[in-house]
């Protein structure tokens, strides 16, 4: 073998042998430790209306530097019950202990989820709804004032009668990602996905909340759900710690990345 061949070889095998040793190249499967002792909880993450898996990319850019496995699920934002059926399906899959992070409808969602500690060990809730059994998300919107949402929304008749909902884009900076780049806000308001209407009218069934530990980031200038609203589920729901962001959008996931993996990570320890 050339010298020159070797010696790059020689290298990259010391590479890819540092790589497996902090977790990186060649154990995908492994779960990281925990400082308490044991696993550490694979955070997952759920997007709400208007939104994709792509709104927790600065959160999972942070998580992933502490050593965190975190997963952004894709929503489909059909309704509360099935989307939670879809959720409890993912979650199946995941070994170990679990975080659920909710934003807005998602919270809705892992309200509504039927797997149960010890799998699913906290939940997060980030200017999200907290559902009690019977409410729905269009109910605790329109609790207190504050909301402006529906002035902003563009329905799209659907073939069966239902309608999917958008904010529309030249409103979608100011209702939703105020405190956002202008240039991020459009390719947010680009890409956002809808919701249905009768997803946001679905009645919640019996809380994830009420037997598993919660914690909550309050947006403090929230267009869509107001803050009051956002305070009132977290105090119903005994939160171990609220956290109020004030001036943060709707988007507080986006513009303020750093308090939302500060709260999930105490949520995860």
């Amino acid at each position: 073998m050339h010298k020159f061949t070797r010696r790059v070889t020689v290298r990259i095998t010391a590479l890819l042998a540092v790589l497996a040793t902090v977790g990186g190249f060649g154990t995908a499967n492994a779960v990281a430790a925990h400082p308490a002792g044991g696993p550490k909880p694979t955070i997952v993450l759920v997007h709400g209306a208007f939104a994709d898996g792509a709104s927790w990319t600065p959160v999972i850019e942070q998580l992933q530097q502490r050593g965190y496995t975190a997963i952004a699920v894709a929503n489909p934002l059909r309704g509360v019950r099935s989307d939670a059926e879809a959720l409890d399906a993912r979650l199946a899959g995941i070994d170990g202990p679990v975080v659920l992070v909710g934003h807005s409808y998602g919270g809705a969602v892992i309200t509504n989820v039927q797997a149960r500690s010890p799998k699913v060990k906290a939940l997060v809730y980030v200017a999200a709804f907290a559902p009690a059994k019977g409410e729905s998300a269009a109910d605790l919107a329109g609790k207190y004032p504050g909301s402006t949402l529906g002035d902003t929304l563009a329905p799209v008749p659907l073939p069966d009668g239902s309608q999917d909902l958008y904010i529309k884009p030249s409103l979608f900076r100011q209702q939703f990602a105020a405190d956002v780049p202008a240039r991020q806000a459009a390719i947010m308001a680009s890409t956002q996905r809808p919701i249905s209407d009768a997803a946001l009218a679905e009645a919640s069934g019996a809380p994830a909340w009420a037997s598993v530990p919660s914690w909550f980031v309050l947006a403090g200038a929230d267009k869509n759900i107001p803050v009051r609203a956002q305070k009132f589920m977290a105090d119903r729901a005994g939160a171990r710690a609220t956290v109020t962001v004030e001036g943060a959008s709707h988007s507080v996931a986006v513009s303020h990345p750093d308090t939302v993996v500060r709260l999930i990570v105490r949520a995860a320890s």
